[in-house]
């Protein structure tokens, strides 16, 4: 499934980065990915999280950052407190930014590191999100000259959590559209990411790569860590995963959907990926159904 590009709305005129802090009744599910940073807090809200080619459940004091260009999406299931709302503070800055940052204080170089390692996207453990919620709640109350010193402080201390956990695999690329040195790159992931469900063409792909076949294997699994076919099977069953979740569609019509003809050999490769069953996984996630 090919990420939408989403345009962040720029800051106002008085700050230098982007703060959503408007009331939400839902999260819509939607599959993007956007070349500013994104520190999400979610509160009051049980589902799954979608960062890059992870999937994984989030509880009702749910943090993250988001890395640039990395795909995301969230899936609310239900509210902890029904009669409470859903609250969400959405933190966006950018890669200038921080650099500025860097250049004008020395000090801050803690932000180098925590920016380098939101590459694959950061889950901070329930306790520091808990310890973060009032401070990142209380900055759609400031004004922005206030904010920017507030954030900062979040930031830097988010910096020091040493057991935060990677999301996306050491594979993923993300979805970079504006990086020369990733064009030839990018031209095959953009074919397989919109034709995930077809049938694999590698001669049309090594053509798009300017490659012969044989240069274009070697090519992939240097870039990618893995075979094509490794790699389609893992697009194949992370869109398998969402229509699970998402769906109470049968099995079989979702295989079909995403490319599989046989029913057992997508079995096989479901459970060789997520380690669970189809029938599994959707218990797991969607009990009683």
């Amino acid at each position: 499934m090919r990420p939408v590009r989403e345009y962040v709305a720029d800051p106002s005129t008085e700050a230098s980065w982007h703060l959503l802090a408007s009331p939400q009744t839902e999260i819509p599910f939607e599959w993007h990915y956007h070349p500013e940073y994104e520190l999400t807090l979610t509160l009051n809200a049980r589902g799954q999280r979608f960062v890059g080619d992870s999937i994984a459940d989030f509880g009702p004091c749910d943090l993250v950052l988001v890395g640039a260009n990395l795909p995301h999406a969230w899936s609310v299931h239900d509210r902890q407190e029904r009669r409470s709302p859903l609250t969400t503070r959405v933190c966006w800055f950018s890669q200038t930014w921080v650099d500025q940052l860097l250049a004008a204080c020395a000090e801050l170089a803690p932000l180098a590191r925590l920016c380098a390692r939101a590459t694959r996207g950061l889950a901070f453990p329930p306790e520091v999100a808990l310890q973060q919620r009032d401070a990142i709640l209380k900055l759609a109350e400031m004004s922005d000259a206030r904010r920017l010193p507030a954030l900062l402080d979040v930031l830097v201390q988010l910096a020091e959590v040493s057991d935060a956990q990677e999301l996306a695999s050491g594979h993923y690329t993300g979805w970079v559209e504006t990086d020369p040195h990733n064009a030839r790159l990018t031209r095959v992931l953009a074919q397989l990411h919109e034709r995930f469900a077809e049938p694999v063409d590698i001669a049309d792909l090594a053509a798009r790569a300017a490659l012969s076949v044989g240069a274009f294997h070697r090519f992939f699994r240097r870039h990618m860590r893995m075979t094509v076919t490794h790699y389609v099977a893992h697009l194949r069953v992370g869109r398998a995963c969402q229509a699970l979740i998402e769906s109470e569609r049968p099995i079989g019509v979702i295989a079909a959907e995403v490319g599989y003809a046989n029913l057992a050999h997508f079995n096989r490769q479901f459970r060789a990926i997520r380690g669970a069953t189809p029938r599994e996984f959707r218990a797991r996630y969607r009990p009683g159904r």
